[in-house]
């Protein structure tokens, strides 16, 4: 653009076309590998994977003694159970749970006897025992691209054997303080002589914004000075703030030198105060000419250095407001405590749907996972379901309203597809929850999602979801659409050591299984197999014990806890198990007509038919792509 002397541009269009034309001239982010633990506040640059499980090892979870819960069915207050030196171990919080206990019972619930053990209440399998793979899974997505890195985060990555990660660079600020009259700020200003305390102000800022600010010594009003300082900045830092001299004044040689030694975007923009701002470059740098006026050069380093440090730190301004939400399900809270639950926030329609995250002292996660704070007062039992709540916000606001909520069954690709919507568009966010496909067409019903992911077995005709959604909207308002087909088996411990040839096969004597939540796709299809191979699931150890994620089926299997669970390939394929296959499933993205044509919902859809998306998938494996995002019927 030629350079004009002291134009006008509108506020708005010179805060768009500045950094438009900058990255047309080659700016963009620079990334770093740092340590975890120095990583703090900093933005990932791409996404982060769990390197290993948390807890890794069956932990026991209270003080107390571990048993086999089978020894202890039966107590009661009437009928109590004795347990005698070599029928339990006593344990303390975080000890291994020695083989072969399956349960720990508190200390506070034991009388003891001598050397034995009065229990008045039987034990529950698995009760107080943090399971491998209970908060991280190995190969789990931590953290999608372009997320800023909380302390909860921090203890996320370590916990999940993260010790490096990639992050936007600080970008290095350049401050050229200029004037005759300007002098350092220690030292006693004499009359015509101004202290130079904008660089500080600046410095400020910049640091609270995530960036390095360097300042340089004051130079003179010289022209030739100031170019070879502006050259020597440019050649060292990432931005350069030159202070002051922007304006039309006899020694104002800001412009000319900008323009001599770059391009100058404009000279001038229509705001007050800041008006003589200049907008420029030096090669992909910009370089910004910041008025004298310390309110004036504040205005303008709000208005146009933080939106370009933000990009170039991929960061977004943090703010903290409290705000109110319905809650999605009802929370119990005993009288004694003032209890802070962690929840996830979406925009549904004309409402904020709070759904509460796991509680659990142990799960880091959660608070990793959190958009706000839902505060219950002390002498209050909880809330219901529906309740309008006050929630302090962990996010932006502005996240809130871009934000695809997506409830029901479990897949990895959700994480993929989550991670794509946000590199493609940083101020677009996909949440999901993991309640089955069951839980997510009930939330669909209730207004609580934009999306939920599906594969519901129709035993009747073999087909997926279709009698499902006609069964649960009779009035419609519902689309199908096709997402993958993915390959469901039975997933084993490396090697097959029990020699599962079918699924028959998991009735054998001494085979432990572990299953999905009630209510899920791959729960009810477990249920289906059992009934057409003749399998008494009664018979089948451990068909009660649950996890709500394939990855942490597969967890359990490689920790050694379990032989065998259904679910995906690729989540066989991510521990190194061995894998039966039984079925390719149909896996569907049900929308309701309300999200249907959001702007939200058509970025999603494009990036569930892109080559980025087929190809993560292709990775992952065992994964069929044929037409995702083809609306397969419509209620």
């Amino acid at each position: 653009m030629a350079f004009t002397y002291l134009t006008n541009l509108p506020l708005e269009k010179a805060r768009q076309e500045y950094p438009a034309w900058l990255s047309a001239h080659g700016l963009a982010p620079r990334t770093e590998v740092i340590p975890v633990q120095a990583a703090c506040r900093r933005v990932t640059a791409k996404a982060v994977y769990a390197q290993c499980c948390a807890p890794h090892y069956p932990a026991c979870a209270m003080d107390g003694i571990a048993v086999q819960a089978g020894a202890t069915f039966g107590a009661s207050e009437t009928t109590p159970v004795r347990l005698f030196r070599g029928q339990y171990t006593v344990v303390d919080t975080g000890d291994l749970l020695p083989e072969p206990c399956d349960a720990v019972i508190m200390a506070e619930e034991l009388l003891w006897e001598g050397d034995s053990v009065l229990l008045h209440a039987a034990a529950i399998p698995w009760q107080h025992v943090r399971q491998v793979g209970e908060d991280i899974c190995a190969g789990e997505m931590l953290l999608p691209s372009r997320t800023p890195i909380t302390p909860a985060a921090l203890g996320a990555m370590l916990a999940g054997g993260v010790f490096e990660v990639e992050v936007f660079a600080k970008p290095v600020v350049g401050i050229l303080p200029t004037g005759d009259e300007v002098v350092p700020p220690t030292q006693p200003p004499q009359p015509g002589q101004v202290p130079e305390f904008n660089s500080a102000i600046f410095s400020a800022l910049l640091e609270e914004w995530g960036a390095l600010p360097q300042v340089y010594p004051i130079i003179k009003d010289n022209q030739d000075r100031i170019k070879a300082a502006l050259v020597q900045a440019a050649s060292q830092c990432d931005m350069v703030l030159l202070n002051a001299g922007s304006s039309a004044g006899r020694e104002d040689f800001s412009a000319g030198a900008i323009g001599s030694v770059g391009e100058v975007f404009c000279h001038g923009v229509a705001m007050q105060p800041g008006k003589p701002v200049i907008l420029g470059r030096r090669g992909d740098r910009p370089v910004i000419g910041v008025p004298g006026y310390p309110v004036s050069g504040i205005l303008v380093l709000e208005q146009f250095v933080q939106p370009l440090v933000a990009l170039l730190t991929g960061s977004a301004q943090a703010e903290a407001p409290v705000v109110t939400a319905t809650l999605a399900r009802g929370v119990v809270s005993g009288l004694k405590h003032r209890e802070f639950v962690r929840v996830r926030l979406g925009t549904v329609g004309e409402r904020l749907i709070a759904a509460p995250l796991a509680r659990g002292s142990g799960m880091v996660t959660s608070f990793l996972k959190a958009d706000g704070l839902l505060e219950i007062p002390q002498e209050t039992e909880g809330y219901s379901a529906g309740a309008q709540v006050p929630v302090r916000l962990l996010r932006p606001p502005s996240e809130l309203t871009h934000t695809l909520v997506a409830v029901g069954s479990h897949d990895p690709l959700l994480d993929e597809l989550a991670d794509l919507l946000h590199t493609a568009h940083p101020d677009c966010f996909l949440r999901s929850s993991h309640v089955g496909s069951m839980g997510g067409i009930m939330a669909l019903r209730r207004g609580e999602a934009h999306l939920a992911g599906c594969h519901l077995l129709d035993e009747t005709d073999g087909h997926y979801n279709a009698s499902f959604l006609k069964r649960y909207f009779p009035k419609g308002g519902i689309y199908q659409v096709e997402c993958v087909g993915r390959l469901q088996g039975l997933m084993l411990a490396a090697g097959n050591p029990k020699g599962l040839r079918k699924f028959a096969d998991l009735a054998q004597p001494g085979l432990r299984y572990i299953n999905r939540q009630k209510g899920s796709g791959t729960r009810i299809l477990a249920d289906y197999l059992c009934r057409t191979d003749g399998v008494d699931s009664t018979a089948v150890q451990g068909y009660e014990r649950e996890a709500f994620t394939h990855t942490a089926v597969a967890a359990q299997i490689a920790s050694g806890t379990a032989d065998a669970g259904l679910g995906i390939f690729s989540a066989a394929e991510l521990y190194g198990l061995d894998f039966l296959p039984i079925c390719v499933e149909q896996y569907d993205l049900l929308v309701p007509a309300s999200a249907w044509n959001t702007p939200l919902l058509r970025a999603l859809l494009d990036c569930l038919k892109s080559g980025a998306f087929r190809a993560r998938l292709l990775a992952l494996g065992g994964y069929t792509v044929e037409q995702p995002g083809r609306v397969r019927m419509q209620l």
